[in-house]
């Protein structure tokens, strides 16, 4: 764009903004979550909590969380190579993600699970 086609070049706000809509998922794309925990220990009951609240505010009809505790259903631990809990695996939309942790850093769980793009100035 240039001052001779009578288009003005975006401010930054605004650059910022069209690349983050552009790094964004399409906003009716399903999330497919799985959340594996250890039992009803108060840091898996927070991060179910934690989570819920998150897709929630950011995905609200737009995902499927399924919650395993891996005491209870190890079978469905197998191939997903779980080494800590609670772990939140994004199968889609891909790439996948892992996250691990009570999902209390929500800028962190943003991050992860593409909803916003990671702030380079840290």
């Amino acid at each position: 764009m240039c001052a001779s086609d009578g288009l003005m070049p975006p401010d930054r706000r605004n650059l910022q903004a069209l690349f983050e809509r552009a790094g964004a998922p399409p906003p009716d794309e399903q999330y497919i979550l799985r959340l594996y925990v250890t039992g009803m220990t108060s840091r898996s009951s927070r991060a179910v909590s934690n989570l819920r609240a998150i897709c929630d505010e950011y995905l609200d009809g737009r995902y499927d969380l399924e919650v395993i505790d891996i005491y209870q259903q190890p079978v469905l631990t197998k191939g997903e190579q779980i080494i800590a809990a609670p772990t939140l695996i994004k199968k889609l939309p891909l790439p996948m993600r892992r996250i691990i942790g009570d999902m209390s850093n929500r800028e962190r769980v943003l991050v992860g699970l593409d909803l916003r793009a990671p702030d380079h100035a840290e």
